[in-house]
């Protein structure tokens, strides 16, 4: 189906450059035989061919906007004036009928800029008005003009013009009645078209303008196309170089309005480029502060309100924590891809002329926020195991200490009460076995209570980080210096920062070959700082091995943040962060 349509997009396009191409070439030839010098044709025919142009590129790069199609039909009918130019009566009966239909399609354009569509019923009887004009007005007129009487009619040179198919005989003296009053309700369609987009100026804000822009740049040259006509007829004595000069500026400067418009459109099509960026421009957890800026700058919308759903209010909220109200024009409400509330855009309704920016805006915005909830899913579930791990963690703790070390401790009683009973026994194996049990229960007790501590100390939970960190620094094989505040934290917290200095130190021990090792733990700007420093080889990479990858990884579940400084031969600083109250 896209392949289809591209095709049929295609043949679109290649048709209309052909009929560019066709009618410019027709019209060139004609405007030669009127009298135009080379000059003349060429500047015509660059006028023209730029519209057609302007249109062609437009229509590829937006086909479904019709200023592009509306481009290409006001560069063709350029040249329907210069049949009038030709000796063949069927060619100039078209000319001279058709010769203001480019002014109509013009018409056509500055009301349905930017997005080619009339939208409201004063614009669409306005362009309906001014092609019937055209078209019945332009009848009558034509049925009328015969170039052999009224030779100054039109802006050729028709002393050698025509016939006229279509002249009516007899009719030739109403011809000037009927001219007048064809051009005077041109003109009065002019001023009300000019009007129309007064107004529409006026009442527009910061994004609209921007949008009408070309409109307003096509206004302005159109004006000074006219008034260098007028120049003409009123300066006397202006000489063949001033009237070269003056026909030279207007014919630029009708050249630069297609490229205006052509402008207009691409600078809308860049707008949806920016969206592209706009994801990674506001980052991965996006301030809603930041993320209205940046959706306002791409919409070209300064006034632009960007409300998130708060589900606790069940409402959109702006970033200072006041209502955005979905009700009104101009609005624009985002979900999910469940369904559920995401955002809602207040911005100018003029937004809603071009809604494949919206669309994409939307998108755009839709993939920030979902990625936002989607990272927040991800941080509470692994903060509910690393809870549930922690706590596990010390149900192990506590079983070992309440059940199997205790009756260790009841089995060792129980045989040191045997071996007083056995103090005067004969058999002197007997009382060494007692003694050989005696051994290993004590044993199996280290053991026991070493896998209970590396589990969840007891005095973690008891007494709290420093006097774990001090109990762990007594047990550890090299010299450990322990400096902690006296301080009780989350358990997690306390737990998580446990095990930071347990693997650091093991770390120090194994592979760093250190002497002695210093550790901090500190409250500093509502965070729980944990520092080791060892006076090793250095050399600690979290990329070499799983110890410290999975260290980082578990501060990472409770939002925390792994540093680790340690260049070749100057000893390894590690440094943890845990955010905490």
């Amino acid at each position: 189906m896209k392949r289809e349509k591209k095709h049929a997009l295609g043949l679109r396009l290649g048709g209309a450059a052909a009929a560019a191409v066709l009618s410019g070439a027709i019209g060139g030839w004609a405007y030669a035989r009127a009298g135009g010098s080379a000059g003349d044709v060429t500047r015509d025919l660059a006028v023209g061919w730029t519209y057609a142009g302007a249109g062609l590129i437009a229509w590829w790069r937006r086909p479904a906007n019709r200023t592009g199609a509306l481009l290409v039909a006001e560069g063709v009918t350029w040249f329907l004036g210069n049949l009038q130019g030709t000796d063949v009566p069927a060619l100039f009966a078209l000319g001279a009928w058709w010769e203001a239909l480019n002014m109509a399609v013009l018409a056509h354009l500055l009301l349905s800029f930017p997005d080619g569509r009339l939208t409201t019923a004063l614009t669409r009887r306005m362009v309906f008005f001014a092609y019937g004009l055209v078209a019945v007005g332009g009848l009558l007129r034509a049925m009328m003009f015969d170039p052999a009487v009224s030779s100054d009619a039109t802006y050729l040179d028709c002393r050698g013009c025509g016939p006229n198919l279509l002249l009516v005989p007899g009719t030739t003296g109403l011809f000037d009645y009927v001219d007048g009053a064809y051009r005077a309700v041109g003109w009065v369609l002019t001023v009300a078209a000019v009007v129309m987009l007064v107004r529409r100026w006026r009442h527009a804000s910061v994004a609209r303008r921007r949008a009408l822009l070309p409109a307003w740049i096509a206004v302005v040259i159109a004006t000074a196309f006219l008034l260098s006509h007028v120049v003409l007829r009123v300066v006397p004595g202006i000489g063949d170089s001033g009237e070269s000069a003056v026909y030279l500026t207007s014919d630029l400067a009708q050249a630069a309005v297609p490229l205006a418009f052509l402008a207009g459109l691409l600078r809308m099509q860049l707008q949806r480029a920016e969206v592209s960026g706009l994801v990674i421009e506001v980052g991965a957890d996006p301030d809603p502060v930041r993320l209205r800026e940046a959706l306002a700058r791409v919409l070209g919308d300064p006034g632009l309100r960007l409300g998130l759903w708060n589900e606790e209010r069940g409402a959109y909220l702006d970033g200072e924590g006041r209502p955005v109200r979905p009700e009104g024009a101009g609005r624009t409400r985002v979900d999910s891809s469940r369904g559920a509330a995401l955002a809602l855009l207040r911005h100018d309704p003029a937004l809603a002329e071009d809604p494949q920016l919206l669309e994409a805006v939307s998108a755009a915005l839709r993939l920030a926020l979902e990625n936002v909830w989607l990272r927040n899913q991800a941080k509470e579930v692994t903060s509910r195991i690393v809870r549930a791990a922690d706590t596990e963690r010390k149900r192990l703790e506590r079983d070992l200490h309440d059940g199997a070390q205790a009756r260790i401790v009841f089995a060792l009683m129980a045989l040191r009460r045997l071996d007083k009973g056995l103090a005067d026994h004969p058999d002197g194996s007997l009382r060494r076995s007692v003694a050989e049990v005696e051994s290993s229960l004590k044993l199996a007790l280290e053991e026991l209570r070493g896998i209970a501590h590396g589990i969840h100390p007891a005095v973690l939970t008891r007494e709290g980080l420093g006097p774990a960190l001090k109990a762990l620094a007594e047990q550890a094989q090299l010299t450990v210096v322990v400096a902690a505040e006296p301080r009780r934290y989350d358990p997690v917290v306390e737990s998580t920062a446990y095990f930071t200095v347990c693997e650091a130190l093991s770390n120090a021990a194994k592979h760093a070959r250190a002497k002695a090792v210093s550790v901090s733990a500190r409250h500093h700007d509502g965070k729980l700082v944990i520092e080791t420093v060892d006076d090793g080889v250095g050399g600690a990479d979290t990329g070499r091995g799983s110890g410290l990858l999975g260290l980082a990884d578990r501060l990472a579940a409770v939002d925390g943040v792994l540093h680790i400084h340690s260049p070749a031969g100057g000893g390894t600083r590690i440094r943890a962060e845990l955010p905490c109250v």
